[in-house]
């Protein structure tokens, strides 16, 4: 029998990307609630506990209410909000940083799926931790350019408005309380000590993402063999050549793609490195299906674009 995929909260701007991911697959069996009963307790209590795979692609507070619904213990849950990253019982669901955390994500009942600027911020961190490379205690600082579609559907109509407060043209910067709800994700699982001081900026292009750590007094190149070495024979995770691939870097050159690229430039004395990606492809729901697939026993990269 086809494994059966419900999506809670599919008409959001995640649930979408998920519904198009799996639209057209024949290997699963995708249960799909009426839309006059989507927000019913009890209708989504039956597709709930009915579902082999729930993605619950829903604000905290829903999220966790979803899961209170599920009253057996064979429904597993992707689970794309901020509610369970770092909550105990729940695996981070992003395979490539270890052989445990893939192998966790496997046999999981529980996935917290990244956020998506924690993902270019963790894919680049982690190893570097990992292999001594940098100390736990070590302060960091991130600036992370995403386009628009980031924020949902609200922030895409803003966006796409034609009487737009013009400033939408540039830039624009954003959590300035230095609060951002990835910020806990960031320093858990890459075991950091402090937080980074991060800054995430929204640019006038629908997706894509460009999360660069700056890395003060770390040689360049050490890096670069670090973080080859790591993600060697990875399916989704690649890194480029030391300095890049050009002598600039665009945010939106992973636009389309569920797979992510780091590049990393500097010299012997100063490094950054910038994790290249689409925020609604390995950052969002690319990652949910790479996930599910992983769940599944599936090759990771089922119903995917690298």
């Amino acid at each position: 029998m086809k494994p059966k995929a419900y999506i809670d909260g599919k008409e959001g701007t995640t649930g979408l990307q998920i519904y198009e991911r799996l639209g057209g697959r024949d290997d699963i069996e995708l249960l799909l609630i009426d839309e006059d009963k989507r927000k019913d307790t009890e209708e989504r209590r039956k597709f709930l506990n009915a579902a082999d795979i729930v993605f619950l692609c829903l604000p905290d507070a829903a999220a966790r209410e979803a899961v209170s619904l599920i009253g057996n213990d064979t429904t597993r849950v992707i689970d794309a909000s901020t509610a369970h990253r770092t909550a105990a019982g729940w695996d981070y669901g992003f395979a490539e940083l270890s052989r445990a955390h893939r192998a966790a994500v496997a046999a999981s009942k529980r996935v917290a799926n990244p956020g998506c600027h924690a993902s270019g911020f963790i894919s680049s961190v982690y190893p570097l931790v990992a292999h001594d490379i940098i100390p736990a205690d070590c302060a960091l600082t991130c600036a992370s350019l995403t386009g628009y579609s980031g924020g949902g559907k609200k922030m895409i109509a803003e966006y796409q408005d034609e009487n737009r407060d013009a400033r939408h043209d540039s830039e624009r910067i954003y959590g300035l309380n230095l609060q951002h709800k990835h910020l806990p994700e960031m320093e858990y699982i890459c075991g950091l000590m402090q937080p980074p001081v991060f800054v995430p900026i929204v640019g006038d292009f629908y997706k894509g993402m460009a999360t660069t750590v700056m890395l003060p007094g770390v040689d360049a190149q050490l890096v670069h063999e670090t973080l080859a070495a790591h993600y060697e024979g990875q399916k989704l995770v690649h890194v480029a050549p030391l300095g890049g691939d050009e002598p600039v870097i665009y945010a939106n050159t992973m636009a389309g793609h569920d797979s992510l690229r780091l590049i990393v430039c500097g010299h012997a004395e100063q490094a950054i490195v910038t994790a290249l990606f689409d925020n609604l492809g390995k950052g969002a729901s690319g990652a949910a299906v790479q996930n599910m697939n992983i769940m599944l026993g599936l090759d990771e990269t089922t119903g995917l674009t690298v």
